[in-house]
């Protein structure tokens, strides 16, 4: 063979060798698309209303994932974002966007809190089954939980008195309900003393099942067949409704960082965002980003 013919094989044979995978040198595809395996560990705390969608995030991730470790905790939004500002994990989980007072505290702190918004809520006001109230307006809503009616008859329903139950001071959606409807007419009005404060969504949808009375509120995905929900102002709170933004008690849910996310968390945050993170968001049945 001459010289000419034998570099048109050797050309030739590097070629397909290149176009052929190397047995053996293949590393785990990670979610963003790497070939590379993903490495890390990630520290969350923050929203009970997140806390079941982040849950799932977390395990699916991880399964796919296996060398990033994600952990995942509870304890209201002003937890988790008091837990960022003080350094002890990577991500907040909040239901409701940070205080002013919060972002004061952040930059004394050196923090640079960033705001990333993952996925979407409709605030349910819910009742128990056998409660004859079908509907309320906004407008009753605050007279409720101020305090101002008592009772179920000043709304068409049984003569009854009304049991407030509602999150607790730390949960994001207290904020978010006091603000928007306790408050919608008075900024300095607050919930009534008489209402019991309750430490988790699943905590009130318990009470206001066992408590002919009782009235109270959770996040979408935390709505079962064993409480009643209200319309408020003719519309009802669904998936539907809250991605339309007609129902009025709607809400972006979020994630913090301090600073952009590098590495392992942005690589994170990417899936979270995308169609199978924002799956899993319907999944626990809340409200996929638009």
């Amino acid at each position: 063979m001459d010289i000419k013919k034998r570099m048109v094989l050797g050309v030739a044979l590097t070629m397909l060798l290149g176009a052929l995978p190397l047995s053996g040198c293949s590393a785990g595809t990670t979610a963003g698309g790497d070939t590379s395996e993903l490495e890390g560990t990630i520290d969350i705390q923050g929203s009970d209303t997140l806390l079941n969608v982040a849950t799932a995030w977390s395990e699916i991730f991880m399964d796919e994932n296996p060398g990033v470790d994600i952990s995942v905790q509870g304890g209201g939004s002003g937890t988790g974002i008091a837990a960022l500002l003080n350094g002890t994990v990577d991500f907040a989980i909040a239901s409701r966007d940070m205080k002013d007072e919060e972002r004061t505290e952040a930059e004394a702190q050196g923090i640079d809190p960033v705001e990333h918004k993952v996925a979407l809520d409709a605030i349910a006001v819910i009742v128990n089954p056998d409660n004859g109230v079908d509907e309320l307006t906004m407008a009753q809503l605050g007279e409720i939980f101020r305090g101002e009616k008592a009772n179920w008859k000043d709304f068409g329903g049984k003569d009854l008195q009304i049991v407030l139950v509602s999150r607790d001071s730390s949960s994001g959606t207290y904020d978010y309900f006091r603000e928007e409807v306790v408050a919608a007419e008075d900024e300095d009005a607050e919930f009534a003393q008489s209402a019991k404060l309750l430490p988790s969504n699943q905590a009130i949808s318990d009470e206001v099942k066992a408590n002919q009375g009782a009235i109270g509120y959770v996040g979408l995905g935390y709505v079962t067949d064993a409480v009643k929900v209200v319309t408020v102002d003719g519309v009802k709170a669904s998936v539907e409704t809250a991605t339309e933004n007609s129902y009025p008690i709607s809400r972006y849910l979020y994630i913090y960082s301090n600073g952009e996310p590098q590495g392992v968390m942005a690589t994170y945050l990417e899936w979270i965002l995308g169609e199978e993170g924002q799956q899993l968001v319907a999944d626990e049945g809340f409200v996929p980003l638009p």
